[in-house]
Formats: structure tokens, C-alpha cells, sequence
């Protein structure tokens, strides 16, 4: 009689419960443990700087999964339940109340967590962070009293919640240290136009500013002070500076990291029996010829998948194209490719700006290295074939939005 096998999964978000229904979708039948250290059921993180957070969607949408999945398919999810040591010798695995899990093969989906401001004041009363859904109802209902917040950190946390209370009809000031929001992912060209959508909508966008101090009185939040001395009044203020992937129970069981888990194109780390996915994985990407850690939903969503399939001894390659999004105020856009910034040499836009309605490409040497399109739909896959293909690209055939984005492919791809 062969023994049945065991998988844990340590992280109880999206990549590991789409980990795990992949498990039960491949045929695993044995068991399957899924442990997360919140006390909520796996759910979606975008909502909580989006749709969730401005109130436009109901709580039960955030989730991955309906409450009665995980026993309807013989899935065991612990929750509060955090993981404290691996056992890599004894394929075992330790969680805070001292029971032991041993384990066939393991995922770590153990996510990432909001950088903190370290400045005086960083502790007051109506300092907050988005990361989890706790964080994104306080933030809800200090929008519900509040009439002025400042931000600090102009990347995509911080211009979503810029947008969300300016839509409750809070004043909103974004303190950001370079010069302009979001420079560092989407170039100057680019970074511009986001900058200019937050002014017009009443935002007071503060660039190349350093926070000196998170004043307060009583122990709450009364506004920020910066390093040039002048400040700036705020009932609350949200911090949103960056996140660092959780590897502190990868780090003390040996495995190799840097800027996360090190996992190469199946997402097995540097012990052949672990794999890890999500925020905390820095995966090779073969396409791209490096190694990656994405901070999207989109890495989470599709890196489970590829890593239950590993875990079963398929030998699959997680190769996908880059991809994220976002909505800001009458802005949606999506974001397929990767480009450092300063690693182009060309940008194209391809219809109006002014308009409302475009695409902008990133190239090096005639090949798009990324695409955003925004408030265009039903072209991800375009421009994500465009960046695969690696094709040198007609520019002027690129810059016309007569001309199909398939069109342009010297030969077929897919994504």
C-alpha cells in the first residue's frame, strides 16, 4: 500500500490557496495542509486599495474562495496559525502552538510586509498601513471622520488610497521623496501624467520631499513635519514606502536568499523538496534571462499553480509575461512587460493622451520591453506577445492605432 504523501503550504494568500486547488485540480490525493497567520480565509489583495477600500464591492467578493471550499475538497486550513521553524533534515514543519507537520514537499507563500517609516512619531494613533484587510477598514473608517490626510510614498499604494479619499471627499496631500510619483517604474514621460490625473482631482502632490517627523498631540496624528521644516496638517496619515518579502523561516532553515527566496524557473528553492511563490519568490525568468521578485497579484495568481504542478514532478517552467494594474480615479490602466528604469532608450504612445485613451510602449534597440495600456481594452495578450517576441518593431507601425498590435509580430507567439 503506497503511503500517502503529504504537501504544506505556509501562507494563507492568494498564491497558496491557488496552489492548493491546483493540488486537488491535478489529482493529489493526498493531504493537504494550508496554514496562514491571519485569521481571515485566503482572499484577493487589490480590492483593499481599490474597490473594497472605496466601498464599491461587498467584504465576501475579496476572497479566493467560497468558506465552505477547503473542506468540501479535503483541504485543512489553519489559520492564525503562524509558522515558526522548518525542520529541512526532518521534512517537518513547526507552527506557534508547537505542532509539527511533516511534509512530502512545501510551499512558502509567506507574502511580504509594509516597509515602516522609521522617523519619530511612526507609533502615534492614526498612523496607518495598507497590507491586510484589517489595515483597509481602519483606513475605510478614518476616511469616514477624517477631513485631511497626508500619504507618504507615491508608488501605487499610495496613489490608490490618494484616489479612494479623495473619492470619500478628504483632503489628500502625497509626500514622496523623488520627483515625481512612480518614477522609478514608469520612467519621466510617464510619471508625469500620473502626477498631473492627482492634481487635477485635488490632490496636493509634494515631490522631492524628505518626512522629517509625524507630529502629534495626546499621542495621535496631527500631520507631518518635513526636513525643510514646514508642515503639514492631517488627522491621519498612511504610510506606503514599500514592502520587504517574509523570509525569516526560509533564512533560518538554510535556504538561499536574496531580495526573497531564490527559486529558479520551477519555483524549487535551493532545497529540492521547497518551493516558494509570490511576493517572496525572486524566480528566474527565462524569457527575461534573470531573476525577478514581482510584488503583483498577477506573480501570486499564476506562480501557485506552476508551483503545485512542480511539487507533483512536472517539470513546468513559470515563464509568464510580467503583468499588474491599476484604477485611479477615471484612469485604468495595465501594465504587461518589465523594464528597469533608465533601461529604455524610447517611448511610443500610441494614441491620445489627452484623450483618455492610450498605450505607451517602453523600447531598447526597436524591441518593446513593456506596454500600459490605459482605458484600452483587450490587448494584454497583444503586448505581452510584442514583449516575448523580442521582434524588432516598425515604430511608426507601433504609433498607429489603425494598424492590429498582432500585425506587427514578425511570426506567431503566445503568451
Amino acid at each position: 500500500m503506497t503511503r500517502r504523501q503529504t504537501f504544506v503550504i505556509v501562507g494563507g494568500g492568494l498564491a497558496g490557496a491557488k496552489a492548493a486547488e491546483a493540488l486537488r485540480t491535478e489529482g493529489f490525493d493526498g493531504r493537504v495542509v494550508l496554514i496562514g497567520d491571519e485569521t481571515e480565509r485566503p482572499y484577493d489583495r487589490p480590492p483593499l486599495s481599490k474597490d473594497y477600500l472605496q466601498g464599491k464591492s461587498e467584504k465576501e467578493k475579496i476572497y479566493v474562495h467560497p468558506e465552505g471550499w477547503y473542506d468540501d475538497h479535503d483541504v485543512e486550513l489553519r489559520l492564525n496559525c503562524p509558522a515558526t521553524l522548518i525542520d529541512v533534515a526532518a521534512h517537518q514543519l513547526t507552527v506557534q502552538s508547537g505542532e509539527h507537520f511533516d511534509y512530502d514537499k512545501l510551499l512558502l507563500t509567506t507574502g511580504s510586509s509594509p516597509r515602516r517609516l522609521k522617523v519619530p512619531g511612526n507609533d502615534l494613533d492614526g498612523v496607518l498601513y495598507l497590507r491586510r484587510v484589517a489595515d483597509c477598514e481602519a483606513i475605510k473608517a478614518a476616511f469616514t471622520t477624517a477631513k485631511r490626510v497626508a500619504i507618504i510614498g507615491a508608488g501605487w499604494i499610495g496613489l490608490e488610497t490618494a484616489a479612494a479619499a479623495r473619492a470619500a471627499g478628504v483632503e489628500a496631500t502625497v509626500l514622496e521623496t523623488a520627483e515625481l510619483p512612480l518614477v522609478r517604474v514608469l520612467g519621466p514621460e510617464v510619471a508625469e501624467i500620473f502626477l498631473n490625473l492627482h492634481t487635477r482631482h485635488g490632490v496636493t502632490m509634494r515631490m522631492g520631499v524628505e518626512v522629517a517627523e509625524i507630529t502629534g498631540v495626546d499621542h495621535r496624528t496631527s500631520g507631518v513635519r518635513l526636513a525643510d521644516g514646514d508642515e503639514i496638517d492631517a488627522d491621519v496619515v498612511i504610510v506606503g514606502v514599500g514592502i520587504t518579502p517574509n523570509t525569516e523561516l526560509a533564512e533560518a532553515a538554510g535556504l538561499t536568499i536574496d531580495n526573497g527566496i531564490v527559486v529558479n524557473e520551477h519555483l524549487r528553492s535551493s532545497d529540492p523538496d521547497i518551493f516558494a511563490a509570490g511576493d517572496v519568490a525572486n524566480a528566474w525568468y527565462p524569457s527575461l534571462g534573470r531573476h525577478l521578485r514581482l510584488e503583483h497579484w498577477s506573480a501570486a495568481l499564476n506562480q501557485g499553480p506552476v508551483a503545485a504542478a512542480n511539487m507533483l514532478g512536472r517539470a513546468l517552467a513559470y515563464d509568464r509575461v510580467p503583468y499588474f494594474y491599476s484604477d485611479q480615479y477615471e484612469l485604468g490602466m495595465e501594465y504587461s512587460g518589465y523594464v528597469e528604469s533608465g533601461h529604455y532608450d524610447q517611448i511610443v504612445f500610441r494614441g491620445e493622451v489627452a484623450k483618455g485613451k492610450y498605450i505607451v510602449f517602453w523600447l531598447g534597440q526597436g524591441r518593446v520591453l513593456a506596454g500600459m495600456n490605459v482605458n484600452v481594452w483587450d490587448v494584454t495578450e497583444a503586448i505581452a506577445n510584442l514583449v516575448r517576441s523580442g521582434d524588432q518593431i516598425d515604430v511608426t507601425r507601433l504609433r498607429d492605432p489603425e494598424v492590429a498590435l498582432e500585425d506587427l509580430l514578425h511570426g506567431a507567439h503566445r503568451v
